[in-house]
């Protein structure tokens, strides 16, 4: 293949050629790069993510390293606090290999088994995972008895919002883009989904699926589905503002109706919201998620593309929509 691979230390970037990168001994690696307390790390499995997209257009220029997260396994160490063989959860871009003083580093619980897919780190008990934690409990602060709507809800924040919302006690309404993702729905306990590419009105569909209407919307997708769900609210209705991937591509900023006049008469409350500002409940919303798989209460569907080079093909294909679940890449 020709694509580049990345190494970096300290920030500074060397490309160096798939090829050329696979001949070098690691222990060459180790003595050309390292430092005392730094470690190399091998990416394992690669994040695909819709948040790449309106970040990368904002901050990025071409040349720059993608951003993204990665399962990474240490291979060399001389930081006495990791050691090889550990699995680790990094923040370093579309880069198989890396090298890392070990501070931006998130070990996997001591209680995540060996028989549990460690790409899970990624998805339903990593970021995506812990998304939809901080915008039902934190954000809607949902309660039992309520009625909770989520859109783009067969992908990797969506399922687990359903699924929290269950175990929350909550009746759970859906929409997504397919019929095999809203079979996909009702097989992991959502009360009500709906194909929203399929029905003739959306607004009837979302009377339909809960007339009294909606106490919490958990909002993945913005653009027009959020603008006619938001009439749909009951009185003191709170909506979490997670993404818009209905708006990520447009070259020109679609205009929607306005939203005052429902905000104002049913005293509605929209918080828009960034996962990692909310970083201290990481520790115990991956704790939660985490106990939730393994008593079979939360479950989980991934979509694994093979292969460094597909990473392109796979965020591609994740944001045309047609992963079921996490989309993540074995490396």
């Amino acid at each position: 293949m020709n694509e580049p691979r990345v190494l970096a230390s300290h920030g500074h970037l060397h490309h160096l050629h798939h090829a050329v990168l696979n001949l070098i001994p690691l222990f060459i690696l180790h003595k050309i790069y390292f430092s005392l307390g730094e470690l190399l790390l091998e990416s394992v499995f690669l994040s695909v993510d819709p948040y790449m997209r309106p970040y990368s257009k904002r901050d990025m220029k071409e040349g720059d390293v993608m951003i993204g997260t990665q399962v990474a396994r240490i291979v060399e160490s001389k930081n006495p606090a990791f050691a090889v063989g550990t699995f680790v959860v990094a923040n370093r871009g579309w880069r198989t290999h890396f090298i890392s003083d070990g501070k931006d580093l998130n070990l996997l619980p001591a209680s995540w088994p060996e028989s549990l897919p460690k790409s899970l780190a990624l998805g339903t008990v990593g970021m995506p995972g812990l998304t939809a934690y901080v915008g039902l409990f934190e954000i809607c602060k949902m309660k039992p008895g309520e009625t909770v709507l989520v859109n783009a809800a067969a992908g990797a924040v969506g399922s687990v919002v359903g699924q929290l919302a269950k175990i929350g006690g909550c009746k759970v309404v859906g929409c997504a883009g397919s019929d095999s993702k809203v079979a996909y729905l009702k097989n992991i306990g959502f009360d009500e989904a709906f194909n929203y590419k399929t029905v003739a009105s959306l607004d009837e569909a979302l009377r339909k699926a809960s007339p009294d209407g909606y106490d919490c919307f958990f909002d993945n997708v913005g653009g027009e589905f959020a603008s006619i769900a938001i009439n749909h609210m009951k009185k003191f209705g709170r909506i979490a503002v997670c993404g818009a991937i209905s708006q990520y591509n447009d070259s020109v900023p679609q205009k929607g109706p306005y939203i005052q006049i429902p905000m104002i008469f049913n005293e509605l409350s929209m918080k828009g919201f960034i996962v990692s500002s909310w970083h201290n409940h990481r520790e115990e919303g991956v704790k939660a998620l985490l106990k939730w798989v393994l008593e079979g209460k939360l479950k989980y569907h991934e979509q694994v593309t093979e292969r460094f080079e597909n990473m392109p093909a796979a965020f591609i294909g994740m944001l045309k929509g047609e992963n079921l679940g996490k989309a993540v890449v074995k490396v």
